[in-house]
């Protein structure tokens, strides 16, 4: 008898387990996009960029921002990671795409290296990148 109520209660047990995964799994659905295509960009120095873009940017540039800016048949896309001790960070451009309704960029900040001679002054680490202008799509950064 003691057998079979630990059978049964190992039965419960593995089944409550199995329905919590699935309500866990279910959960955790994340939007999913559907990318039409990866876009060409160009990523400009600052003398390669607007001077209207550079006067924004400078306002922006000690904390975190996320801009656009279209000229003419092209957009220019500024993202700033804010003040850093330090200098040696880079960024680099982890996926840019067009969806259904959106452009998607997403992008990461790289710290210098432990053994990188590096400058003490602060910094204010930001790419700016340049694509052709497609009408009618919100930017979407992550």
């Amino acid at each position: 008898m003691l057998k079979r109520i630990l059978s049964h209660k190992a039965r419960i047990f593995i089944l409550l387990a199995v329905v919590s995964a699935m309500l866990i799994a279910c959960g955790k659905k994340e939007e999913s996009v559907d990318k039409i295509r990866d876009l060409d960009f160009t990523v400009l120095g600052a003398d390669e960029q607007p001077d209207e873009l550079k006067e924004i940017i400078a306002e922006k540039q000690k904390e975190p921002f996320q801009i656009s800016y279209t000229l003419g048949s092209d957009i220019y896309i500024a993202i700033g990671y804010g003040e850093q001790k330090s200098g040696g960070y880079s960024i680099t451009v982890d996926e840019f795409y067009e969806g259904e309704t959106s452009l998607y960029i997403d992008t990461t900040l790289i710290g210098p290296k432990s053994a990188e001679s590096v400058t003490n002054t602060v910094t204010y680490p930001y790419i700016v990148i340049k694509t052709e202008n497609i009408e009618d799509k919100l930017i979407e950064f992550h």
